[in-house]
């Protein structure tokens, strides 16, 4: 259990990850509301303006009553890094405590909350642009996917790391391992942040979590992420920049492409959630840290705020 005392030079930092559509944005509205907190978005995508239903960002009244930070914070087609990402989160992370606040990372893109509460640095390692080339050429060919299975291949733990649409990324990757002959994750070190982490998982039944999926997929339908994709799409947006690989847009801009019906889109949305919230547990699943929580159950609510309250008393209002 934490306390002030412990270490005065550690930053209190709580962690709340879990599977999407399994309701970390209600919880972490509540939490925040109790404990003084301030939520730091750990989602990949929600740095990007203009891309607001598809990503499930917090609403501007929910964000008006809670301090959300690292939202809308570029272009979709400015390229962002999990570096920038690992740099201002840990600004914020200092903001946030300086204010007497408590800082609150939530989302569920493991390589980013990952970066932040491991520490990792990736040293200079040098560049084949040929290779490179050659590489984005096989997937302009074969797929995305031609490319990933490439990575694991050669590096299993690096690829599970990685989503298969995230072609920058596992080209980055393969070119780490042919110019240093390792793979990533051996490439990587480690520097443990001043945090003192609690980690909270939230969790559901498989069958309960994949209909709230699908639910939540045609509430975002109804809601406008047709018509947001339009207009990304009107902007210049095309569906070769990482933004537009995110959950349901890719789809959708291939239906307003005349590739498939919109019914279709719609289809592949759920199947391609569900598939990405799979892997999403199987990523934190591997965090021996973690608190898991089963969100069906009557008083997981009620022992969250217990653990909360044990580790961060300082904060409660």
């Amino acid at each position: 259990m934490h306390s002030e005392s412990e270490n005065p030079e550690e930053q209190d930092l709580l962690v709340i990850v879990g599977p999407t559509a399994v309701g970390k944005t209600a919880l972490s509205l509540s939490l925040a509301r109790e404990f003084r907190g301030e939520v730091i978005s750990g989602d990949s995508m929600q740095v990007y303006r203009h891309m607001d239903i598809g990503t499930a960002k917090a609403s501007r009244e929910e964000r008006a009553a809670v301090p959300h930070h690292l939202i809308d914070q570029v272009e979709p087609d400015v390229p962002f890094s999990v570096e920038e990402f690992q740099r201002l989160a840990r600004e914020k992370i200092e903001e946030i405590q300086a204010r007497g606040h408590l800082p609150m990372l939530v989302g569920g893109t493991g390589l980013y909350i990952q970066a932040v509460t491991h520490g990792y640095r990736l040293p200079g390692v040098g560049e084949d642009p040929g290779f490179r080339e050659k590489l984005h050429q096989l997937a302009d060919r074969e797929g995305n996917e031609a490319l990933h299975r490439r990575l694991q291949s050669v590096d299993p733990e690096g690829a599970a790391r990685l989503h298969p649409n995230d072609r920058r990324r596992v080209i980055r990757a393969l070119e780490i391992h042919r110019v240093t002959g390792k793979p990533l994750t051996e490439v990587q070190t480690q520097t443990p942040p001043p945090y003192r982490i609690l980690w909270i998982g939230l969790t559901m039944p498989r069958d309960r979590l994949y209909e709230r999926v699908n639910f939540r997929v045609d509430q975002m339908m109804a809601a406008g992420l047709l018509q947001e994709v339009k207009a990304l799409r009107e902007r210049g947006c095309h569906r070769d920049l990482v933004s537009m690989q995110a959950l349901g847009y890719k789809e959708l801009m291939s239906h307003l492409e005349g590739e498939i019906p919109l019914e279709e889109a719609v289809v592949q949305i759920k199947q391609r959630t569900r598939k990405f919230a799979k892997r999403q547990l199987s990523w934190f699943r591997r965090l021996p840290e973690i608190h898991w929580f089963d969100v069906t159950r009557e008083n997981s609510g009620k022992e969250i705020r217990a653990l909360v309250a044990g580790n961060f008393p300082q904060y409660k209002e």
